[in-house]
């Protein structure tokens, strides 16, 4: 799984709280974070669409945007290579620093510790 930029998990973050969205709905979300134009979520929007991490489809005369990809093995695998290429940790991060999150619910929390813990034994059976 490819790991999305931090402009990228911002958007997928607006997508996973609340979805479909158009465009601008997304652009109202993101925009105090990231602080750029309606054009630059447009552009990301459709690099996204080509990394097939959105999926864009009519609705009301209007497109809108889903996440494609799943909120947990993406925040699996940030964490993951957070912790491998920034923090050059062997093991899995501790599930702990999750906590208090306001994006996971504590089902989500306990798929996240499981995907990595899981993790080392994946990545050494390819």
């Amino acid at each position: 799984m490819s790991v999305p930029s931090m402009s990228e998990l911002s958007l997928l973050k607006a997508l996973w709280k609340e979805h479909p969205l158009s465009a601008r709905e997304i652009h109202e979300r993101v925009a105090p974070e990231l602080n750029w134009s309606f054009s630059s979520t447009r552009k990301t929007l459709e690099r996204m669409l080509e990394k097939s991490m959105v999926a864009q489809h009519a609705r009301h005369g209007v497109q809108v945007y889903e996440a494609r990809l799943e909120k947990v093995g993406t925040l699996a695998a940030f964490a993951h290579d957070f912790g491998t290429r920034v923090m050059e940790m062997d093991g899995p991060l501790p599930v702990n620093m999750f906590t208090g999150s306001q994006l996971v619910n504590q089902q989500e929390l306990e798929q996240l510790e499981q995907l990595l813990q899981d993790w080392p034994s994946e990545k050494e059976g390819k």
